[in-house]
């Protein structure tokens, strides 16, 4: 078993997660549990399944949970992109956040590489 808590793609996606929050904190009322409970099952959901897949025993499996949490990435950033729309967010916090998510889904794709 591995210990999560030492990859810096497991702590940069909890830190991804915390601005998330701190995003969904602005949105209108109306939006805290539609486009809100979206963002943040998302952004909970990458590092999670970083975490998860670190307790399995086969580096293919761990390489699964990774693909996971690209997944999920990709659906932060695409939710970020209907908030920025809709003028709840501004480019500025989207592009640092969109930023941090894109460095993040290498960083995981370069791990990614290394197990296989």
């Amino acid at each position: 078993m591995r210990d999560f808590r030492k990859y810096e793609i497991w702590q940069k996606a909890v830190d991804i997660a915390d601005k998330v929050y701190i995003v969904c904190d602005g949105l209108p009322k109306y939006e805290f549990y539609a486009l809100g409970d979206q963002l943040r099952r998302a952004a909970i959901s990458i590092s999670s399944n970083i975490a998860e897949g670190a307790s399995r025993t086969s580096a293919i499996e761990f390489a699964h949970f990774l693909e996971i949490a690209i997944g999920s990435a990709f659906e932060v950033e695409t939710q970020l992109q209907i908030a920025r729309k809709r003028k709840y967010i501004t480019d500025e916090v989207f592009n640092e956040i969109v930023s941090e998510l894109q460095s993040e889904e290498r960083q995981i794709n370069t791990f990614i590489s290394k197990l296989k």
